[in-house]
């Protein structure tokens, strides 16, 4: 059900019904499937949700009708044929990710529609109040009804999205890290069927991968007592080897077809990390090649702040500083990336200052432990 529930909603909003009523006639499928599906489940349970959908949207439209003299516009059920069978997830994700949504909107819009996720669950997810989660469904829900989507939108707002929630990781009871590889692996599915030019963007195939090849090292980045674990201190044995196997064929693909783009890049750089068997043999040479691509195909400040740490590592902490010195201090990470390449130029003082500074702009509670641990760690080994 929380496979097909997107794809029927999909069907009827690129049909020209209206989101939040299309969603509520899906809603009501579902507890009929839950009622009906006990005693036997039907030879196709899509076209069984779809059917019953149709009639509960139609009633509604019916209902509504009424009052606003709308009753010409509503149709019979839909006939059956070769649309039962299309998969709509991408209709709804360019839905979901609509330009006029703000990011925080499209992401719990996306998580709601398309992840099945309750709002309950989306809320502890992003540690708000069930209240507040609501309400930023509902703006998102108004600000794109009457918006008519024909054909899938910009391939691009929805990767966009689709890496944002990634990013937020393992929150709680929902990892939506896990989550957005669910639904970064159905965008891949629908756009394989499709024949426009977005089934030829191989950045979405970048992007799963990128994600394959980072969520395979979840299992080492923290202790039993949920302490953060550098990359160049995780037990590598604890990496899953399957994911990475699977990032890696998946990202071979893309780019073969010579198109790169920045989540591939960036999935190139995660093989590479993935590759080595121990920190000590990464090949940093390669890794900082791909960082000057990546800052050829995107002027993110991020990428720049990386890109001094794998300077470092080729050119000497001398010459990461110098690179981080044209980097925007105002970056969170700015300080910890320059504690650490004043740590490895001998420069204890300034590199217990940075961690000091860096673990009072910490995002989270174990990354400000790691930092201030360092902190104290140089400061106990000077004399």
């Amino acid at each position: 059900m929380r496979t097909l529930a997107p794809q029927v909603l999909g069907a009827l909003v690129r049909r020209g019904a209206d989101f939040a009523t299309a969603e509520d006639a899906v809603q009501e499928a579902l507890v009929e499937a839950v009622r009906h599906w006990p005693d036997g489940a039907p030879d196709d349970p899509k076209g069984w949700l779809l059917r019953v959908a149709g009639r509960k949207l139609i009633d509604a439209q019916r209902s509504e009708a009424a009052r606003r003299r709308r009753e010409e516009r509503v149709h019979d059920e839909p006939p059956p044929g070769p649309t039962e069978q299309s998969d709509d997830t991408l209709l709804l994700l360019s839905r979901c990710c609509h330009p006029a949504l703000s990011p925080a909107s499209a992401i719990a819009l996306t998580l709601r529609a398309v992840g099945g996720l309750t709002t309950a669950q989306i809320a502890r997810a992003f540690l708000v109040p069930e209240a507040t989660m609501a309400q930023r469904i509902s703006r998102a829900k108004r600000t794109i009804t009457g918006e008519r989507f024909d054909t899938p939108g910009d391939v691009r707002a929805v990767l966009h999205v689709l890496y944002l929630i990634f990013n937020e990781g393992f929150t709680g009871e929902i990892s939506l890290a896990a989550e957005a590889i669910r639904l970064t692996r159905q965008l891949t599915a629908a756009t394989a069927t499709e024949t426009t030019a977005v089934a030829a963007d191989p950045e979405v195939a970048g992007l799963l991968a990128l994600m394959l090849l980072h969520h395979a090292r979840r299992d080492a980045r923290y202790t039993a007592s949920g302490e953060l674990v550098p990359l160049d201190q995780q037990d590598r044995s604890l990496w899953d080897t399957s994911m990475i196997t699977e990032g890696v064929a998946v990202l071979q693909a893309a780019l073969a077809r010579d198109r790169l783009g920045q989540y591939q890049a960036q999935a190139a750089i995660a093989a590479l990390h993935d590759d080595a068997p121990a920190a000590g043999e990464t090949d940093w040479p390669q890794i900082l090649e791909w960082y000057d691509e990546l800052a050829r195909l995107t002027d993110s400040p991020v990428v720049a702040l990386n890109r001094a740490v794998a300077v470092g590592q080729v050119d000497g902490p001398r010459a990461g500083l110098a690179v981080l010195g044209d980097v925007d201090p105002g970056l969170t990470r700015w300080d910890a990336v320059a504690a650490h390449l004043y740590e490895r130029a001998d420069d204890l003082d300034r590199a217990i200052q940075h961690y000091t500074v860096a673990a009072d702009r910490a995002a989270s509670a174990a990354e400000r432990t790691h930092l201030i641990k360092q902190a104290a760690r140089l400061r106990s080994s000077r004399p």
